[in-house]
């Protein structure tokens, strides 16, 4: 069984992530039982059959739209994002939006090409579990969440910029 980061540590994934296959079509392809991150066209295709089950989840390509899902967003625990190489960035705007725009509170995964340089900033715009690519050493990944102990900037996870929380002396007292 894979790993994953989830909530800062290495755990089993029991989620498998659904392709479509050569002449599959999204209101055609069988979704067996089990947990299943299904793509958003079968999502939409089957919305009616999927919607009861709660082990069903989405992933969204980076070309697609959070807004797609705006309705749906109370019955997915996970919704993915693929990163279908290490330098598209549209995933990053794809979760800040789920998060901040559309409420979204279950499992954000970043799923693909997804690096350790990544995960540090994959966290401050609301991911919290990681499918890293399986040539890379996932304890090594791990360790990318923790690359810098404070940020500048405000983001998903911190919502205070740095000086709004440091105290700096003032004028009458001494450096």
């Amino acid at each position: 069984m894979r790993e994953i980061i989830k909530d800062k540590a290495i755990v089993k994934d029991d989620w498998n992530l659904l392709k479509l296959a050569e002449g599959e079509t999204p209101d055609s392809v069988k979704v067996g039982a089990g947990k299943h991150i299904v793509p958003l066209q079968v999502w939409l295709a089957q919305k009616t059959q999927l919607k009861s089950r709660n082990d069903i989840g989405v992933w969204l390509a980076s070309d697609e739209r959070a807004e797609q899902l705006k309705e749906d967003i109370a019955h997915l625990s996970l919704i993915a994002i693929d990163f279908p190489v290490f330098s598209d960035g549209r995933g990053y705007s794809i979760a800040m939006q789920l998060r901040s725009r559309l409420h979204y509170t279950g499992e954000l995964r970043a799923v693909g090409d997804v690096l350790r340089d990544q995960l540090f900033y994959l966290q401050r715009v609301g991911f919290n579990s990681f499918a890293t690519r399986e040539d890379r050493s996932i304890q090594d990944a791990l360790k990318g969440l923790t690359d810098f102990s404070d940020v500048y900037q405000t983001s998903w996870d911190q919502k205070t910029p740095l000086f709004r929380r440091v105290t700096r002396p003032t004028a009458q007292e001494p450096r």
